[in-house]
């Protein structure tokens, strides 16, 4: 079977591709081309893509690739909802691989990782107890992490902050990956969060979301 007719035997279900700016990461300001699936077993307080739970179209993994190659982009993000809910997910990510890019994956931390492509950088959520969802977390993922990978907070208020201050230092999260925190949008004052950090002297990476400030969370954007 040839590697075209592999490709169209796998569906996913899209939400959206589009070309934007990455919001988020250290990748932050890059173009970049998100491709976006449908679905997600979680249902976090803040959530911003509600909208993808539900919907989206089929695509074989080829229209999937034709598309994002259109743009002619060097950065693609795979994210969600949940990426990994899907099951050819994989192929997905080992396919833009393949075809050159330098591809990103956004998971809640949820799904199982240790099957991702190693070319792939894994952004990973620890879902903090404000979230709602910290009993979803499945740490057993952070043994899978590599130098590539990072680990993000969404950070709703203090006790969500001292919560992702015991993790960082339980798991020795900074000797294994690079470490986002980032003040949920309409809760935590921005300017709260760098000052605990600055005042704890955390060596993590502070971060704005850049698609909210830039166009206020508009899908396609």
């Amino acid at each position: 079977m040839s590697t075209e007719l592999a490709a169209d035997s796998s569906r996913l279900r899209i939400t959206e591709i589009f070309y934007s700016l990455q919001g988020e990461s250290s990748y932050v300001g890059l173009p970049t081309v998100f491709v976006r699936l449908t679905g997600c077993p979680l249902r976090c307080n803040y959530c911003d893509t509600a909208y993808a739970f539900s919907g989206g179209d089929w695509m074989s993994l080829t229209d999937i690739r034709a598309q994002v190659a259109s743009y002619a982009a060097q950065q693609v993000c795979v994210t969600g909802g949940e990426p990994l809910a899907q099951k050819s997910c994989g192929e997905l990510l080992s396919a833009l691989c393949d075809d050159g890019y330098r591809v990103t994956l956004e998971t809640s931390g949820a799904m199982d990782i240790s099957t991702v492509d190693a070319r792939v950088s894994r952004i990973m959520d620890l879902k903090t107890p404000a979230s709602g969802e910290e009993a979803k977390n499945r740490y057993a993922n952070i043994d899978c992490l590599g130098p590539q990978d990072e680990v993000k907070f969404v950070i709703c208020d203090r006790a969500d902050y001292e919560w992702a201050r015991s993790m960082i230092e339980d798991y020795h999260l900074l000797d294994k990956v690079q470490v986002l925190m980032s003040p949920e949008h309409q809760g935590l004052q921005a300017s709260e969060l760098a000052d605990w950090i600055l005042l704890d002297r955390l060596n993590v990476r502070f971060q704005l979301q850049l698609h909210k400030y830039l166009w206020n969370n508009e899908p396609g954007r």
